[in-house]
């Protein structure tokens, strides 16, 4: 029974070894000579002019949450779509409805203003 485990061993002292020795070997070979230009944000180009703990509207997160409520709930209809034949009639209205519901909440979202930017 134990000789069954030796591969999972194994593999365990392959890891404990192979993650820290790139990380040892890239600390050592690197140049490490921080400057004020180097720790600068890269990204926008533009200096931090105020606090990264700034805060943000909740319509950001609002309208997040909605772009992944409405991308996943799209995501069914690849499935739908592949099986479209072999669910037949039945498939076809509960895809409507399913749809219908997604109209709806966005209907409605649009009129309660949650997507509105300004």
């Amino acid at each position: 029974m134990p000789q069954n485990y030796v591969p999972i061993f194994l593999f365990m002292a392959v890891i404990a070894v192979m993650i820290p020795l790139p990380l040892l070997l890239a600390k050592l070979v690197r140049p490490d000579n921080p400057s004020k230009s180097k720790l600068m944000p890269y990204e926008c180009g533009i200096d931090p002019v105020d606090s990264a703990r700034g805060r943000y509207t909740v319509r950001y997160y609002i309208v997040a949450i909605l772009f992944v409520v409405f991308d996943v709930e799209t995501i069914f209809l690849f499935p739908w779509a592949v099986k479209f034949k072999a669910l037949g009639m039945f498939g076809f209205i509960e895809m409507l409805v399913f749809l219908g519901i997604l109209i709806v909440g966005f209907i409605w979202i649009w009129g309660k203003g949650a997507l509105e930017w300004v």
